[in-house]
């Protein structure tokens, strides 16, 4: 059997169990890497459900993201450069999907630091639609997209 790597398979999960309507959508991935940009683009492209999204790909060297992310429906942002996408780059209505997970230095918290994302979630959650937290967002899913993986990979063995 082959398998949808974990954090992909998690964000999927979460379109389909929102009902978040992606066909004919514009999507905007921000981040090329092997593990969660380039397969979410391309899970976003298929032909299925969810699907069929028009697709664009930035990274950390495309110029004006700005002009991209504005005309997006949905954004996934998976560049781990904290708190990057602000409330100034995205659409009121738009679906934004934090992968990004940083460690910044806090004197407020006990431990001296808390966990931020890609989105700077204070500024961008009032014009979303949708919009996942960090923590607490993909992480739990790609946890339990994960376990399922290995589930099926040892029922078929």
């Amino acid at each position: 059997p082959t398998f949808i790597s974990a954090t992909p398979y998690g964000i999927v999960q979460l379109l389909e169990r929102y009902s978040i309507e992606t066909s004919g959508k514009n999507c905007v991935v921000i981040g090329r890497s092997h593990i969660v940009g380039l397969p979410m683009s391309i899970l976003m492209a298929r032909k299925a459900k969810p699907g069929n999204c028009t697709v664009t790909v930035c990274h950390s060297r495309t110029q004006n993201i700005k002009e991209f992310t504005l005309n997006a429906d949905i954004v996934i942002v998976a560049l781990g450069s904290a708190e990057f996408l602000t409330g100034d780059m995205v659409k009121d209505g738009a679906v934004v999907i934090d992968v990004g997970i940083t460690r910044v230095k806090d004197d407020s918290k006990k431990s001296g630091y808390r966990l931020v994302g890609d989105v700077k979630f204070d500024e961008v959650a009032p014009k979303c639609s949708y919009i996942t937290p960090v923590p607490g967002g993909v992480g739990p899913m790609t946890i339990a997209s994960l376990l399922k993986n290995t589930l099926q990979a040892a029922k078929s063995s």
